[in-house]
């Protein structure tokens, strides 16, 4: 089980861009519930990043929303750092 990590920069993404949608809200619920028990589970299609987020990770969370978030502490630990669409958060 994966520990999570609230930046203080994600929880102004999370107030700007979900928490206005009641479906992105519970979509993202049940994505981070996934997340915590399983970071790799297929249906989130974690992925490393490239380029100027290289160290960086992203999953999706719907069609055209994305968590970007980094692995701290020997993948005990998550920092979660951004999400939004993808054109927003890459």
């Amino acid at each position: 089980m994966v520990e999570l990590v609230w930046d203080a920069s994600f929880k102004r993404a999370y107030k700007k861009r979900v928490s206005g949608s009641a479906v992105l809200k519970k979509k993202f619920w049940e994505t981070l519930e996934l997340f915590v028990n399983n970071p790799f589970d297929t249906r989130l299609k974690t992925h490393k990043l490239t380029g100027k987020l290289k160290g960086l990770w992203a999953l999706s969370v719907d069609y055209d929303c994305r968590l970007v978030f980094k692995f701290i502490k020997e993948n005990d630990v998550v920092l979660l750092i951004d999400i939004g669409t993808h054109d927003e958060v890459y």
